[in-house]
């Protein structure tokens, strides 16, 4: 299998660029390389998503339709320049209008009511959106690291996944479940100079609406997060997940979700390798405090 990395992304953007009718993206400016490779095409003022894998065509497919409905429903969001993914090599690429330049960094309180909106539409008409599932991704992230990790932390992480699904089923919402952004981060905003503006609609479901609230809570215990923007958060928001009886459950998934994620960089990347390590330990020994870090 061919590595994904800045170069062979980049060439799969060349050729969406061409199949595009666009330019030839030679100054673009690598912004993140995760699930996707995002570039700034500088001119055009576009914003291409290369996926790290062809089988990421349907997600990306449906991330355009949901920008789409979106917008249509008056929510701020990131504007598609194209309704449908263009394949190189097979992989989806979109192409995205650049937003503004941002007139400061996202806080918590601007993520909550982007949510109350999002959270108070009914299911799209005509747009199928799957369940939320946090855990399907685990066994192929944890094989696109096997050689590089000791077989004892996959098997220790898939037999918590497997726990993992049974309780995320049985759990009862405190919220009506319906639409969620799925990945409901300060980093998933932008402020420009019209407002906060919502992005990376990749993850978006119907499912449990505490999906979207777990997460800023799992942010304060592992990555840092300050109490008074959490708090800010709830407050804006009005109503703070750890007050649900799943809290717990829903918090496990996504951890379980987040360690196995970075397996899948761990391969040349003593980084990700050491993070890796660090999130399984802290998991093993029930560390709920540990801090965890990008890398």
């Amino acid at each position: 299998m061919t590595a994904f990395d800045e170069a062979r992304a980049r060439t799969l953007l060349a050729g969406a660029c061409r199949t595009a009718g666009l330019p030839a993206p030679d100054g673009a400016r690598l912004l993140a390389l995760g699930e996707n490779a995002v570039f700034d095409l500088g001119s055009p003022a576009l914003v291409a998503k290369v996926g790290r894998s062809p089988a990421l065509l349907p997600r990306a497919a449906r991330e355009l339709a949901v920008a789409a409905w979106l917008d249509a429903a008056g929510i701020p969001v990131v504007r598609p320049r194209h309704p449908e993914p263009v394949t190189a090599g097979g992989h989806p690429v979109t192409f995205w209008h650049r937003l503004p330049a941002p007139v400061r960094p996202a806080r918590t309180a601007d993520l909550a009511p982007l949510l109350r909106a999002l959270h108070a539409l009914p299911a799209p008409e005509g747009l199928l959106l799957g369940p939320r599932d946090l855990l399907a991704p685990v066994d192929g992230w944890l094989a696109a690291a096997a050689g590089h990790v000791d077989p004892a932390d996959t098997a220790f992480l898939r037999a918590r996944k497997e726990s993992f699904v049974t309780a995320v089923a049985a759990l009862t919402p405190h919220l009506t479940p319906g639409p969620v952004h799925g990945d409901a981060l300060p980093r998933n905003v932008h402020v420009g100079p019209d407002g906060p503006v919502l992005l990376d609609l990749e993850n978006a479901g119907h499912d449990l609406r505490e999906h979207d609230l777990v997460v800023l809570a799992l942010s304060q215990d592992r990555y840092g997060v300050p109490e008074e923007e959490y708090r800010a958060f709830t407050a804006a928001y009005g109503w703070d997940a750890r007050d649900w009886d799943g809290f717990a459950v829903l918090r496990g998934a996504r951890e379980t979700a987040s360690a196995a994620w970075v397996a899948q960089h761990v391969p040349g990347n003593p980084a990700a390798a050491a993070e890796f390590r660090r999130r399984v330990d802290s998991l093993r020994n029930g560390q709920a405090s540990v801090r965890w870090y990008p890398f």
